[in-house]
């Protein structure tokens, strides 16, 4: 099995390869990977420990990537690679045009809304789509999408992302020591978010909505986990909405538990998701969840029974459900309780490896 995927940072699908390694059956199947951005690699240690053999072939850009397809026809012949699973556009345009050269079946899992991507992006999919074996949606709203779009003539399979809900489990004292870390009261009701910065999470309106929250609570505080373009854009909506004292910007963390198990609330003020996976993660650790309904949010959330989820364009109104939630001990810990039961019950990672190792067998005995 060869997985090729743009780079191994801290993003969702990237984190998928290496927590779903650990679940694979690994008497049927090989597992190697390849990236092309050196400078993003913080999985590569972690695949590397479960076992998984990890290339990177430098590329600074797209077209670059593409000019890598020689090396890898000759490394696929190497490794007597039978199967290519690509995440994410480019890694899939590149794996289609190796199916069309090697005729080994490739699988190309779609992580996002066709009509979120770049114009180019969107019309280079749509025109190479059919040029694979099949394809995988990690949500039914990214499945409808693909439909609409491109009208596939191949497999459409919808596997729902999982979520390690042995390891991403709530720790109270790495919670502590955390807010000892940072200096966040013990006591304060802690709002938080992991993301990468930029423009769909909307972290400004999420900024907007705390301060507001702020206003009417004095005992909550604030984190933004992660890194991105936007972050000095996001610094400076901080100081001119007055909370530069109550909001922590703690940068990219390879280990998110300490901030999931400290964080009460995680909210989500997101325009478009596919099916987040650092919100599968948070509610696995009992975080409770309020979001906006973007993309596969809503097939997580079940409105008032898993947690709160609001219409994309009325993130204004999670001001008052917040403020009730914050001020309600009982009520914060039903959600809390919630979350971690629907992340355990519908989203475990085992289900997801099954799954997707089902089509996996499929394809190599068709092709035998």
């Amino acid at each position: 099995m060869l997985h090729i995927i743009k780079s191994l940072g801290r993003g969702g699908a990237e984190m998928l390869l290496q927590e779903t390694l650990k679940y694979h059956d690994r008497e049927s199947f090989e597992f190697h990977y390849i990236y092309f951005l050196p400078w993003k690699h913080q999985m590569v240690e972690g695949i590397r420990k479960e076992g998984g053999i990890v290339t990177n072939f430098s590329a600074s850009n797209n077209i670059r990537i593409m000019m890598k397809y020689r090396q890898i026809l000759e490394y696929i012949h190497n490794n007597n690679i039978d199967l290519i699973h690509c995440h994410l556009p480019w890694a899939g345009f590149l794996g289609r045009l190796l199916h069309q050269l090697s005729g080994i079946p490739v699988l190309y899992t779609e992580h996002n809304k066709q009509e979120r991507y770049h114009f180019i992006t969107r019309t280079l999919n749509k025109l190479t789509f059919n040029r694979q074996t099949l394809a995988i949606a990690v949500s039914q709203d990214v499945a409808s999408s693909i439909q609409k779009n491109i009208q596939p003539s191949i497999p459409v399979r919808t596997i729902l992302n999982g979520v390690n809900v042995e390891l991403f489990k709530r720790n109270e004292e790495l919670g502590r020591q955390c807010r000892a870390k940072y200096g966040i009261p013990q006591d304060a009701i802690l709002l938080g978010n992991v993301a990468v910065f930029r423009s769909q999470k909307r972290l400004k309106e999420w900024v907007t909505l705390f301060s507001k929250v702020r206003e009417r609570v004095p005992n909550v505080k604030a984190c933004l986990v992660g890194e991105g373009l936007l972050r000095q854009e996001i610094e400076e909506h901080i100081s001119q909405s007055g909370v530069a004292n109550d909001i922590i910007l703690p940068g990219l963390q390879t280990d998110v538990h300490p901030w999931l198990s400290a964080i009460d609330i995680f909210v989500m003020t997101s325009e478009f998701e596919g099916l987040p996976i650092a919100l599968l993660e948070a509610m696995s650790m009992g975080c409770a969840a309020v979001c906006t309904d973007a993309g596969g949010i809503k097939e997580v959330i079940r409105n008032q029974t898993d947690g709160i989820i609001f219409p994309v364009a009325d993130w204004q109104k999670m001001e008052e459900e917040l403020v009730k939630i914050i001020q309600d001990p009982l009520l914060l810990d039903k959600w809390k309780g919630a979350s971690r039961k629907r992340v355990e019950e519908s989203f475990n990672i085992r289900n997801m490896v099954q799954e997707t190792e089902k089509l996996y067998h499929t394809l190599i005995d068709a092709k035998q």
